[in-house]
């Protein structure tokens, strides 16, 4: 007869048990974000290289050189912080 009131509790406790995962929604949103802001930076430095004897004045712009390493460097930076992140 206890046996059969183990078992109910378990049953009964199954359903009330919350799992809790160590990442939720707006972390994942957040990383979504950060990762956008990677591939904004990646981009903005892209562009064409010198080809021949022709010098191409285009590698010294400044969305290769400061703003698309910017935008990269805070996108790492803030994914940490993406990942850190817990509502309180």
């Amino acid at each position: 007869m206890a046996k059969k009131e183990v078992k109910k509790t378990q049953v009964e406790n199954k359903g009330k048990d919350k799992v809790s995962y160590p990442l939720t929604k707006i972390n994942f949103i957040l990383m979504g974000i950060c990762l956008l802001l990677i591939i904004i930076g990646f981009w903005l430095m892209t562009g064409d290289a010198n080809v021949g004897d022709k010098f191409n004045e285009k590698l010294f712009e400044s969305s290769r050189v400061t703003t698309g390493p910017i935008i990269a460097f805070l996108g790492f930076v803030l994914m940490a912080f993406a990942i850190i992140y817990r509502k309180k």
